[in-house]
């Protein structure tokens, strides 16, 4: 199945599809959670489920359109990459000083941009996804389920941080059902578990689908990665270099980081790897921490423990014994990100004397076009 949306959290749209369709969620599958706001196409898979079930659902912007069958359901992961077409407007500058910084950043880029998770991730306007993870790592799941529900941040619309304010202050999830908007689906599903059955915290995250439970988890370990890969450039470490005591990965059969395939950087092949990095063939990491992460050596591998003591993190927890199904063993992910861009600047129609600029490029599974995007935004005069 194609599936075409906009200003839909794949999410929510799955639970509205299974609700059309009359269908368990768990008959849905997909391989990468695109951004909401964006005109998105993906593929997705719908067990059992005829063109004419199809025909019956009409939700604004959104289009479904059958492409055959397959003996398998699509999974995270089961991608390559992504293809963004992307244009930035209401640009102060002057087209030829536009052009001229986005060539500036792009040959500074040659060599590919830190592999930081965008804000998406973590929740734009609400960054909470990472703090229930941080939760459920700790074995807390009431605070887990509470800082879902409850936690207000002033990012929201004022009428809603106030109703968050009121259930996280009060605990009064009946009165929260009649304060939350109908479209706050999952809060109200927990609230509504947590009336039927007081105290159940961990059962509460039953009522979500699997992969949203399992997000919680990945911004955690998102959350430690960026933050190490943030200290290693802040030591002077270079993202497109190997050090002593690195652990780095190699390039697959399509071009792209194979973390399946690690390697520990010595100073007795130093040089060899560096030089399989110079070429596109190799690629420093960092973790993405679970109980059975392999840390790095040397001066890489002392920014990763150094945080896992300063945030206290007993990686065992990562096993989650009242809900392995959620556990992670914990992986290595390459810190830099490859791309080429395409790239135009013109006239911003829909602002007179202002320049807008077209970015066109792909990335690997995993990767943030977000991410790319900041670099670029820091165009300016000086």
């Amino acid at each position: 199945m194609e599936l075409t949306k906009k200003n839909w959290d794949i999410h929510h749209l799955v639970r509205d599809l299974a609700r059309i369709l009359r269908l368990s969620q768990q008959r849905f599958g997909w391989a990468g959670t695109k951004d909401k706001r964006a005109l998105t196409k993906q593929k997705i898979s719908i067990w059992d489920v005829g063109e004419e079930d199809i025909a019956r659902v009409h939700l604004r912007d959104v289009e479904l359109k059958p492409l055959g069958r397959s003996n398998r359901k699509l999974s995270l992961g089961d991608l390559w990459g992504n293809r963004f077409k992307i244009t930035i407007r209401d640009i102060e500058l002057s087209q030829e000083e536009t052009l001229s910084g986005v060539k500036a950043i792009t040959q500074e880029l040659e060599r590919g941009a830190p592999n930081f998770f965008g804000v998406q991730r973590f929740g734009e306007n609400r960054p909470v996804t990472h703090v229930v993870g941080e939760a459920i790592v700790r074995g807390d799941f009431m605070e887990a389920a509470l800082t879902y529900i409850a936690r207000a941040f002033d990012g929201e619309q004022d009428e809603i941080r106030k109703a968050r304010q009121y259930v996280w202050d009060s605990g009064d999830f009946k009165e929260g059902l009649k304060l939350y908007p109908v479209n706050f689906q999952f809060e109200r599903a927990m609230m509504n578990h947590l009336i039927a059955h007081p105290d159940d915290y961990t059962g509460v995250f039953g009522v979500l689908s699997p992969k949203l439970s399992e997000m919680f988890l990945h911004a955690y370990q998102s959350y430690i990665f960026n933050t190490i890969l943030s200290r290693r450039i802040e030591s002077g470490m270079l993202i497109h270099e190997a050090y002593d005591g690195d652990i780095v990965c190699f390039k697959n059969e399509m071009g792209l980081p194979d973390t399946s395939r690690l390697q520990k950087v010595t100073k007795d092949n130093l040089d060899g790897i560096n030089n399989l990095i110079n070429r596109g063939r190799a690629f420093a990491t960092a973790p993405l921490v679970g109980y059975e992460t392999q840390f790095a050596e040397g001066a890489p591998g002392e920014i990763e423990r150094a945080l896992v003591r300063e945030l206290n993190i007993d990686l065992e927890g990562f096993k989650v014994p009242l809900m392995p199904e959620l556990s992670s063993k914990g992986l290595r992910r390459e810190i830099i990100l490859p791309f080429s861009p395409e790239f135009s600047v013109a006239q911003d129609e829909r602002n007179s004397g202002k320049t807008k600029l077209t970015l066109e490029f792909s990335l690997q599974k995993g990767s943030y076009a977000t991410t790319i995007l900041r670099e670029y935004m820091k165009i300016g005069p000086n």
